[in-house]
């Protein structure tokens, strides 16, 4: 490992504190890699892709990106770039003046400091090839997915829907999006399910309500910071109802021009036998190879995944919030003591009484009082 790290330069001997900023360029496409150093050690690095502007330069990309990726972030004493910034003096006074503080913006020309340089470039360099490859890969796979749908464009935007709930409580729903570039996670939603008019379990009923409220002011989003536009392609888990579902929603709220397909699980409920419902009430199904199945069980599993987490973060907020705020006497002081020491409300819920007089903040009254609510609360 030693030898591994050297030959990479993960630790420098003479780069104290520093950000090394890289950039690799191929066409209109810009990767800018950044190196972390921090008591010559390698605190870890990050690749943007950020938007360049018709007809900017290497320099100009450089300049707008230090000034954004420092405007609220303090800089290292000194920042090592692998070309020439524009305008280096505007910089360095304008984060002295944001931040207090003398910086040196450096292009390494020999030394440990060139080879960190060459390194970083190289990682920014391969980063950006393989961020072309996935772009031109998942091009490939939209316009597929227009093929084989027979969908009127290829869909540029495509927002999946899943529900996740335990036998009806806690239940919430899910949206993923995805477009030429992959998963958008920035645009990922959920929906807390609390209308009570839904049977528990009731899957369809949750979808309808989702995306009714995705889309209850009709072309305006759900959320007034939420300025993408609307979706080419919708995906929702499950089969026909839940397809007729998401239907009802765009009629009754007059969006015409998106397309609809309900994924469910197919013979058997096996992977790989999936079946596809479309709007025209016909259903279909591809081989097990078939690179849009693949895509498709991508996007699926993802908004399954998104919406399985959120649904878990819920219910073990409730649970730890709850069951301990219904005894009296244990405040916010006294219920991070409790789960501090015990790790969970289950943890406390299983305490002997002994352990919990241990706990710092509990006398021997309050101990008992939580030890009997427990016993009480499993009778």
């Amino acid at each position: 490992l030693s030898h591994v790290q050297s030959n990479q330069l993960i630790n420098p001997k003479f780069v104290v504190d520093a950000d090394l900023i890289a950039l690799a360029r191929q066409g209109s496409q810009v990767c800018i890699e950044i190196f972390f150093f921090r008591s010559n050690q390698n605190w870890g690095n990050k690749a943007y892709f950020p938007g360049t502007g018709v007809g900017a330069d290497t320099g100009e990309v450089l300049e707008a990106f230090i000034m954004q990726f420092y405007g609220s972030r303090i800089p290292p004493p000194l920042i090592l770039v692998s070309h020439k910034v524009a305008n280096t003096a505007l910089i360095v006074g304008a984060m002295k003046k944001n931040h207090g503080k003398l910086v040196k913006i450096e292009i390494p020309s020999k030394g440990e400091k060139i080879k960190l340089i060459h390194y970083a470039v190289k990682n920014a360099s391969e980063e950006l090839t393989r961020k072309i490859t996935s772009f031109e890969n998942q091009t490939k796979l939209l316009f597929s997915l227009k093929e084989k749908f027979n969908l009127k464009t290829v869909p540029k935007r495509v927002e999946i829907y899943d529900n996740s709930h335990l036998s009806g409580t806690n239940a919430v729903g899910a949206m993923v999006v995805a477009g030429e570039e992959g998963f958008v996670r920035s645009q990922y939603r959920k929906f807390n399910i609390k209308d009570t008019s839904i049977s528990p379990g009731d899957d369809v009923g949750m979808m309808y309500h989702i995306l009714k409220r995705r889309f209850k002011r009709g072309k305006n989003l759900i959320d007034p910071n939420f300025s993408e536009s609307l979706p080419d392609l919708i995906i929702v888990d499950g089969g026909a109802t839940q397809l007729q579902a998401a239907i009802k929603v765009l009629k009754e709220v007059d969006i015409k021009d998106v397309s609809v397909i309900g994924v469910a699980k197919g013979r058997d409920r096996n992977l790989g036998r999936e079946e596809f419902h479309l709007m025209n009430n016909t259903k279909i199904a591809f081989k097990r190879d078939d690179p849009v199945l693949f895509f498709i069980q991508r996007l699926r599993d993802e908004a399954h995944r998104f919406a399985i987490g959120v649904h878990r973060r819920k219910r073990s907020s409730t649970i730890e919030v709850n069951r301990l705020d219904k005894i009296s006497g244990v405040g916010g002081y006294r219920k991070r003591s409790l789960l501090a020491h015990f790790g969970s409300a289950k943890g406390v819920s299983l305490a002997a009484l002994e352990d919990l007089k241990k706990v710092d903040g509990i006398s021997s009254s309050l101990a008992e009082k939580i030890f009997n609510h427990f016993r009480y609360e499993y009778r």
